[in-house]
């Protein structure tokens, strides 16, 4: 129904900057609220942000509160994850999801998932 492709992920320094991208296609983008997940070496993934269908409202973990700002345009069917003051914890593999719940933060209530962007913060 949709597919998923992040990108914009890379190698940065401590307290740098990135924005990643989740292009999509297929079912009409506004009919998903989308999150964003990552998950580090040897680890298990985790909750990032989500945003709601019409951007009317956003949540964060609280690792990245305040660091991070997710938003999206239905328009162009893309969502991004503004990432700033980026620290080495944050180092992962990134992945954008998308549901079709009204509102939830668990991995498995995402039905799509794209391929992930590694982003990885130097020390």
């Amino acid at each position: 129904q949709v597919q998923l492709v992040e990108s914009g992920g890379g190698l940065v320094q401590t307290g740098g900057s990135l924005r990643l991208s989740c292009a999509a296609s297929g079912r009409t983008f506004s009919d998903y609220r989308m999150g964003w997940f990552r998950q580090a070496p040897g680890q298990e993934r985790e909750f990032v942000a989500t945003i709601s269908r019409s951007s009317g409202s956003t949540y964060y973990a609280d690792s990245v509160k305040g660091r991070f700002t997710i938003s999206r345009d239905n328009a162009k069917k893309t969502m991004y994850l503004q990432m700033n003051r980026l620290k080495p914890e944050d180092t992962a593999v990134y992945y954008c999801a998308a549901t079709t719940t009204g509102w939830t933060i668990q991995i498995t209530d995402y039905a799509y998932w794209g391929q992930g962007t590694q982003v990885t913060v130097s020390s």
